[in-house]
């Protein structure tokens, strides 16, 4: 199983709560990803966010930046919001990653978006959701799988491409994509019959509850005839690991708490308390917060559910300070990756 971690970038408080700036945050993030290779780490993910709270806006960006800092990690985002993005600068952006990378390391996870500041920033009708997303997937896949540079495509969200070349190519000719989903059975059912990888962002409740959505999906490629080596599944969790679980507990729970008033303000959610916190680090919650061997333990629990092959999570956020991010990683990689690869090959 590989082991990774995911961002949407952390902007961090000064004493008094106050956000402290967005750019350091973007800096913060990337020497994180270098961390990560640095120490071992399998994956590392960027997903996109627009709010001053989590300002990684453009992950291409970053990515390209990080391939040219490390030398082994998969890149990738986590996910890149296709349906309000164009499609042609997300697959040249990555692309462009991909070369400076050396190709074989940047991934693109394509995403409807759990938050929806991405519609009136770049002009989109939020009641186009669904359509925005369906045709720039075709798009974005119809690019990726064109034997040359030259691209014909046709619909109705943008211009059609009538034998244009997109470039760069990929260094390997294509670049894997994925399909982000928050739990959603169409999404899983779309994602089999394209026969794309799915990602399934776990940030609540029992995780083994979405061990069926990765059954309908395996289901739906195999009568989709998708049976190839792009059927597989990743997760995506909210957590941190610490030297101690009441080490990762107090140092996580803060920027949770703070990452819940914001979401509170913007999405209408109930306010949070440490009694909800507790009830989800617990052997069965959906928060991976403890010591090196209980996250390891978890992970290979969960992976007797869902058969996922990529685990990783997402540590900073609330203002969590850099050095427990860059520690969480370092055990992640050290501790935690080892031990998840014993327990299975005993399996």
């Amino acid at each position: 199983m590989e082991i990774g971690a995911y961002s949407f970038g952390d902007t961090q408080l000064d004493e008094d709560g106050t956000p402290r700036s967005t750019a350091e945050a973007i800096g913060n993030l990337h020497r994180a990803i270098i961390h990560a290779d640095q120490v071992g780490l399998d994956y590392f993910a960027v997903g996109e966010h627009h709010t001053v709270s989590m300002p990684a806006s453009s992950p291409g960006t970053i990515i390209a930046a990080a391939a040219a800092a490390t030398k082994n990690i998969i890149l990738g985002s986590g996910a890149s919001i296709i349906g309000t993005d164009d499609p042609v600068r997300v697959f040249q952006q990555f692309a462009i990653a991909d070369a400076i990378s050396g190709g074989g390391r940047v991934e693109i996870t394509a995403g409807r978006g759990s938050s929806v500041e991405t519609f009136p920033l770049f002009g989109y009708d939020l009641q186009d959701y669904d359509h925005l997303y369906a045709e720039k997937l075709d798009l974005l896949m119809t690019i990726n799988n064109s034997p040359s540079e030259a691209v014909t495509w046709s619909g109705t969200v943008r211009p059609a491409l009538d034998d244009l070349a997109v470039v760069p190519r990929p260094v390997r000719g294509t670049l894997p994509i994925w399909l982000a989903t928050g739990g959603n059975a169409s999404s899983s059912v779309r994602a089999g019959q394209l026969g794309l990888p799915i990602s399934y962002g776990i940030i609540g409740g029992e995780p083994r509850r979405f061990a069926p959505l990765a059954d309908l999906y395996r289901r739906a490629a195999a009568q989709a005839g998708q049976t190839g080596d792009s059927i597989k599944v990743a997760v995506a969790s909210l957590g941190l690991v610490a030297p101690t679980k009441q080490e990762a507990m107090d140092r996580f729970y803060p920027g949770w708490h703070n990452l819940t008033l914001e979401m509170g303000r913007l999405r209408g959610w109930a306010p949070q308390d440490r009694r909800v916190f507790e009830s989800q680090t617990g052997e069965h919650g959906g928060f991976y917060v403890g010591d090196p061997d209980e996250i390891a333990d978890r992970f290979v629990a969960l992976q007797a559910h869902m058969g996922h092959m990529r685990h990783f999570l997402q540590t900073d956020i609330g203002g969590l300070p850099q050095e427990h991010l860059l520690e969480s990683i370092t055990l992640l990689a050290t501790d935690v990756k080892p031990r998840v690869q014993r327990l299975l090959e005993k399996k």
